[in-house]
């Protein structure tokens, strides 16, 4: 991402790819500054390349934001929630952690004395635990750039045999009927395969994926156990969590 972004434009360009079209009237409602502020943002967003300007607010160019691109969003956000998702596990657990910025972040707080195995499609969750010497399993697969992610057939049928005693995954987007969402329809397809194979499904999401929606969901609110955040969400989703019996957990 340019460096030249300040945290209100990385915030604008985060929502904006969770929802992939944003209108004015909405970032006024987020952002305490003027509307020509906000528009400003938006041309300086626009010079980018990440977007495009349109009447009344903007629609995301890239289908799918790199994840070098995304690493500098929301950055103090995702490492408490990434340390707190950690904490919950336990010596001698097995563990599936997917691509993305924040899953990234549990395996930067894991504990090498603690044994753990984990099983991931992440080639940057690789790196980060051979660092660390913990044991690490990487499922096969093709490659996909934007996320350094393993996806297709070969990961998802290396997956559909093994069990795990927790999984951490990323998200797009979350809304009461939409559940859970991703960008990318093949990675979807993992987190999908990873929710049958464990008891216990971790969702970890920052606060500005609530109430957005991507390309496709891959868990309703009932097929998850809890939710690592670093706000609240809206009091509809606070709403069918309680429904579902899915913990909300806000790191401060």
């Amino acid at each position: 991402m340019d460096n030249y972004l300040n945290e209100r434009q990385r915030q604008i360009l985060d929502m904006l790819v969770a929802q992939k079209e944003i209108k004015l009237s909405y970032l006024k409602e987020q952002f305490d500054v003027t509307e020509m502020t906000l528009r400003r943002d938006l041309e300086k967003l626009e010079q980018s390349g990440h977007l495009r300007r349109i009447f009344g607010g903007a629609i995301l160019v890239e289908s799918d934001i790199a994840l070098r691109d995304r690493l500098g969003v929301m950055t103090q956000e995702k490492e408490k929630i990434g340390k707190e998702a950690a904490s919950l596990i336990l010596p001698g657990e097995s563990v599936f952690i997917d691509a993305g910025t924040t899953p990234l972040q549990v395996a930067r707080f894991m504990r090498a004395e603690y044994r753990n195995t984990v099983v991931t499609n992440s080639l940057n969750i690789v790196s980060e635990l051979q660092n660390k010497g913990i044991s690490t399993i990487v499922i096969g697969g093709n490659v996909l750039d934007t996320t350094n992610s393993l996806v297709g057939p070969i990961a998802v049928n290396t997956l559909s045999t093994m069990v795990y005693d927790r999984v951490f995954l990323g998200a797009t987007g979350l809304t009461v009927n939409h559940g859970f969402s991703n960008s990318n329809i093949h990675e979807t397809e993992v987190k999908k395969i990873a929710i049958q194979q464990t008891g216990d499904v971790n969702i970890l999401i920052d606060h500005t994926k609530f109430d957005m929606k991507g390309l496709t969901s891959f868990a309703t609110l009932g097929q998850v156990n809890r939710i690592i955040s670093d706000q609240s969400p809206s009091q509809s989703l606070i709403e069918g969590c309680k429904e579902n019996n899915v913990e909300i957990i806000v790191v401060s």
